[in-house]
Formats: structure tokens, sequence, C-alpha cells
């Protein structure tokens, strides 16, 4: 018997190696190729290098008391945002740290998503890396059950195969019911992601953000939606949404530059999609342009190019500040180590069981850049990917305000600089 003991605990012992070292060689691989390893894992896997917890609900909501006059506050009891002319912002105020496909419209963003659906009369066109929203997904199947012409594009991997083995386990699975009302979709069918979040709604205003539709996107997850009510923003991600239906056109094979510039009520708005766009680079042009103040939000930033713009303006003398996700945030690939190291003002999240899932940059208190986007190789010539930058102070401020709530909780890395 005890040979018997010595013999299972050397077998777990063993089992328990290999997990950690596939663990490190997968956040390995996944740096070292953009990849998203929240997404690369799925989005149910969490942080446990940390065990800090996000401020309580209250403090995460006083970051509203302090914004422009022009801008209406909104707070929810799971989340908080507000609009001013053409647009409106949300972002999620996690405080649960797992959540199930029916445990969702619980005072959540998803319930602003699910309104927003409700309220369309004639078409809505959706793209979604991931689908498991059963709020959601409800209010997409009464919209197709009343007369709206419902069309979806969806990830391969992560909504297709995802919901056939939720299937054949017997799981709560909502893209099955889109499938079973027979709302058509079409997925990309290939390596890369399509890792759009958006929503085109009667052809009159657009949803975009880093916010999967899903339950731990609305409750478990830093996130952000973005609503434009603008013809041009419309027309723009229409080309988009259409070249991935009707065409396939998915990749670098499928995309062309559709960089987009207009301006709406008085407000410059850029629209730019990868791989057609190059949006690194627009990103790097940006940067070089601060003048004062960076403040960034990442889940993933892995790009050496973009790094070193950011490095390059804090030597200018321009004032830096960044949070990362903590998971593989210190791999010899992330951005957090050279910019940690050269004197940055650089923070890891500080949550153990939850994802900082925000790909944002502000640009001197004005110019906001935030979308599908992270801040990596994949994302940049591999993945289909969305980006919009608005020049607007008071939408600024809101994004601001939520990086000051999530440096409440964030802590510094724990690295060695030598």
């Amino acid at each position: 018997m005890a040979n018997k003991k010595n013999k299972q605990k050397k077998e777990m012992s063993l089992k328990n190696i290999l997990i950690g070292i596939v663990g490190l060689v997968l956040v390995a691989i996944a740096a070292f190729f953009g990849i998203d390893i929240d997404e690369f894992l799925g989005e149910g896997a969490a942080n446990t290098s940390v065990t800090q917890e996000q401020p309580d609900i209250a403090a995460q909501l006083t970051a509203v008391a302090s914004l422009p006059g022009d801008v209406t506050p909104f707070t929810l009891e799971k989340g908080f945002g507000g609009e001013r002319a053409f647009w409106q912002v949300y972002f999620t105020a996690p405080q649960r740290f797992s959540a199930e496909p029916e445990e969702t419209c619980r005072g959540g963003i998803d319930e602003v998503v699910v309104t927003a659906i409700n309220e369309t009369v004639r078409t809505l066109d959706i793209a979604a890396f991931e689908w498991s929203n059963a709020c959601i997904t409800r209010a997409v199947v009464d919209a197709h059950e009343r007369g709206v012409t419902v069309r979806m594009v969806v990830d391969d991997h992560f909504t297709v195969e995802e919901n056939e083995e939720a299937v054949l386990l017997g799981e709560v699975s909502p893209f099955q019911w889109i499938i079973d009302a027979g709302i058509p979709f079409r997925d990309d069918e290939r390596s890369g992601l399509m890792h759009n979040k958006f929503m085109i709604m009667d052809s009159q205003r657009v949803l975009t953000g880093s916010m999967n539709f899903t339950p731990r996107g609305a409750y478990v997850n830093n996130n952000n939606i973005l609503f434009m009510r603008s013809q041009r923003a419309v027309a723009a991600y229409q080309q988009k949404f259409d070249n991935m239906f009707e065409r396939g056109g998915f990749g670098p094979r499928g995309s062309v530059p559709k960089d987009v510039q207009f301006t709406q009520d008085g407000v410059p708005v850029r629209i730019i999609f990868s791989p057609g766009d190059a949006v690194d680079q627009i990103l790097i042009d940006e940067i070089n342009n601060a003048q004062s103040e960076i403040r960034f939000m990442a889940f993933s930033f892995t790009l050496d190019s973009v790094g070193e713009a950011v490095l390059a303006r804090s030597q200018a003398g321009v004032d830096v500040a960044g949070i990362f996700e903590t998971r593989a945030s210190q791999t010899q690939f992330s951005q957090l180590p050279p910019l940690f190291c050269a004197g940055l003002d650089i923070y890891q999240d500080g949550q153990s069981r939850r994802t900082f899932h925000h790909k944002v940059f502000v640009i001197d208190r004005t110019t906001v850049m935030t979308g599908s986007f992270n801040f990596s190789q994949n994302a940049t010539t591999r993945n289909d990917e969305n980006m919009v930058i608005i020049r607007d102070p008071s939408l600024a401020e809101l994004y601001l305000a939520e990086f000051e709530r999530a440096l409440q909780g964030a802590v510094r890395p724990g690295i060695s600089c030598d």
C-alpha cells in the first residue's frame, strides 16, 4: 500500500510538473506570436499570479462624479459610463469571478446591449469573436422572429467549435439557439482570429469595443463598449461586415484598406481595420504626436515598435503611465519589462481571478483609441480587428476615469531590472 501511495504521489508530481511546463510553453508561444493568451486559452482562463482584488463597487462608481459638465453620466448596478453628442460609452464594474451563460442581464452593461437590440426594427449585423451570453442571444432571436434581418460573422473556433463541443457535452450553448432559429452566419474557417466585437443596428448606429458577448465579458472582466450614432461610422463598419459575410473576406487575403476619417458633430473620428489598414503604424503616429500625456490599458502589448514609440515620448518629457493585464506581461515578449525597467509609471492590473481586457490609449487627454485591436503582431497582420480614434476631451475624460479607477487596484510589477 505504501509503495502504491508513493507511486501515486510521484505520478501526481510529474503530472503537475508537466502541466506547469505546458502552461509556460503556451504562454511563451502566445506571447511570441502576439496571440492574446486569455483568448488563446478561452475567456474562462484566470490569472492566479497575484491576490489583490479590485476596489468595491462604490469606489468604482465615484469616477463618474468628476466628469465634464457636457457629459450625461450613467450608473448601472454593475457598470457605468456617459454620453455626449453622437457617442455613448460604458465600462464594466466586475464584482464576480465566474459567470455562466444564464447569469446575464443582472445589472451589467449587457443590459444596454439588449436594450439597443430590442430597439432595432429593420437590420442587425453582428461580428462576434465569442458568443455565449444568454440574454443577448434571446434579444437577437426575438429580433429575428419579429422580422428584423439578422446576420452574423463569427470566429470558427471560439464560437462555432466551442458551440459544437458544448452541445456534445450537454451544456447550455446560446449560439445553438442562433442556429436553431435559422439566423444566417458565416465563420472565418482559418487559423487567424475573427476578433471583432461589433454590431450595426438599423444602419444608424454602431457598437464596438473590447467586450466579447459572453457572461465573463460583462460581469467578470474589465471591458468597454462604445456606441456611435453616425452614418459615416455605419458605412465604414458595414463595408467591413459585408466583405466578411458576403465575400468571405477574412484576414490578409480578404481585407482591403478602409481607413475612414470624418467629423461628426464637430468631433474628428477615424475608423481603421486590420489587416487592411496599417493600424500599428497609425497607432505609432498618434503616440509620436503626444505632447504632454499618454495613458494606456493593455490586455496584450507585445509590439516592439509601439513600445519603442512610448518609451521615446517618455524620454522626450511626456508623462506616461500604463496598466497591463498580468497574465504573460512579464515574459520576454511583453513590453512591460522594458518600459517598467526604463523607469516609466507601469502597473499590472492586480486582479487574481479576472481579466483586464481593455485595448485603449488616451493621448494628451483628448484622443481616445479603442476597439478590438490588441497591441500584438497577430492583431496587426493576421486577425480581423477594428480600432476607433476619437478626438474629444469629454470622451477622453471618461476613459481616464476608468484608468484611475483601475489604478486603485493595480500593483507594481515584481520583476528584477538588473
